[in-house]
């Protein structure tokens, strides 16, 4: 194994310990069982269906296992260190490169290449080459996601506010959510956290001309777009959002949830959940991103997941036959269709956005036609964490937004510029 990755600590793998015991990630099941790891509880019922249709066309047993975002990352660092990995599992565009250029993942390169089923020119190019390593392929696209509003339509209709309908720009969209804040705190226009970066306030930057990651790979936080994006930002913190600790504390999903607050932005991979939300299903519904008066976009980043396997699993072919199966055109479909997430296959996203009637979801498509892909380097969570770590300082009143720009720009390019793959 490559000893770049070895700069795990001996917390980090005390940790994997302590929580295996809650959520164990094992290489194999029964011996002869694929074991598969996702992160979101909400596509399980959905990907098992597709995991038993596989078995019953190829005879493979497979089992799926739910572990929680950062227990996830921790397991399979754990793994990858000496420990067990499942056979199957997703990757991120965050972690991908590590993974990819110290041999944890099983290179896919050869039976992509010798598959019949598979149609790599059907997924977005920039997912296809987020999974690739010096030429080879270590996952197929697994789906895309967008970011959309959602909206209380009570809170609305209460104020005598027209709901959104994606023709609103960035300063409208701020003034009706200081209609919407009450003066005695008990309802807030809107909401969003440091933490909130893909589903919220990049889209401000991308939208303003400005820019997370230039083109080449520089901070963008210099730019002065990105600047008065991100004032922007500090100014909804300041008079339409709820005091940050609060927040951080209860999560801006749940606040919504809990009707404390009018409108949050949030990903496509949170309709699986929300649509088993009753309180969501009631009073909510979903309406593009605003755009910015003077550029006239309404911006999102986009993100997919990649389905990769363990280099040392020992059921290599089984593994990449369930990967195989679910890259199928049949398969993405009936992902969508089940309602599971957008698909990463072209033009099968249309069954998601009919799999409920309980909100209108043809934003989230819609918003595929001004993208941009999430802001990632080789190293991204080497400069991605410090940089929500520096904004908590502003979103506290700690710091002005400008310094912390400023601080951000230092901190990235140095980040950047120590990358050792």
């Amino acid at each position: 194994m490559n000893k770049k990755f070895k700069k795990l600590t001996v917390a980090a793998i005390t940790g994997a310990m302590a929580v295996t015991a809650l959520a164990p990630m094992t290489a194999q099941a029964a011996g002869d069982t694929l074991t598969v790891a996702i992160w979101d509880n909400g596509q399980r019922a959905g990907l098992e269906e597709i995991m038993n249709d596989f078995t019953e066309a190829t005879g493979i047993k497979t089992e799926i296992q739910v572990v929680e975002w950062g227990s996830y990352w921790t397991l399979l660092e754990a793994g990858a260190s000496g420990g067990e990995m499942p056979d199957v599992f997703w990757m991120h565009s965050n972690e991908a490169v590590r993974y990819m250029a110290n041999d944890i993942l099983l290179d896919l390169t050869d039976k992509i290449a010798e598959s019949d089923k598979l149609e790599m020119d059907k997924f977005p190019e920039d997912i296809r080459e987020m999974y690739q390593w010096n030429d080879k392929t270590y996952a197929v696209p697994k789906d895309v996601d967008t970011i959309a509003i959602w909206y209380n339509k009570d809170m609305f209709d209460e104020a005598g506010i027209e709901y959104p309908d994606g023709s609103w720009t960035w300063d409208e969209f701020y003034d009706i959510a200081e209609k919407l804040t009450k003066e005695d705190g008990s309802q807030f226009g809107f909401a969003a956290n440091p933490s909130n970066e893909q589903d919220t306030w990049m889209n401000i930057i991308y939208s303003m001309g400005g820019s997370v990651l230039t083109e080449d790979n520089k901070s963008g936080f210099d730019d002065p777009n990105t600047i008065k994006a991100m004032n922007f930002v500090d100014k909804c913190i300041k008079n339409v959002m709820p005091p940050a600790a609060t927040m951080s504390e209860t999560g801006t999903d749940v606040l919504f949830s809990s009707g404390k607050v009018a409108m949050i932005s949030q990903g496509s991979w949170m309709v699986s959940g929300f649509k088993d939300n009753d309180f969501i299903v009631e009073h909510a519904d979903v309406a593009r991103l605003p755009k910015d008066a003077e550029t006239g976009r309404s911006v999102s980043l986009y993100n997919g997941l990649g389905w990769a396997a363990s280099a040392n699993t020992s059921m290599p072919d089984e593994a990449f036959q369930l990967i195989e199966w679910f890259g199928t055109k049949d398969m993405q479909q009936k992902q969508a269709d089940l309602g599971v997430t957008m698909a990463a296959y072209e033009g099968m996203s249309e069954g998601w956005v009919k799999s409920t009637d309980a909100f209108n979801l043809q934003p989230y498509l819609d918003a595929m036609d001004d993208i941009v892909f999430r802001p990632h380097t080789n190293a991204t969570l080497a400069w991605w964490n410090p940089m929500v770590e520096e904004l908590k300082k502003p979103w506290n009143d700690e710091e002005s937004m400008e310094d912390a720009c400023k601080n951000i720009t230092e901190m990235m390019n140095e980040a950047i510029a120590e990358e050792s793959y």
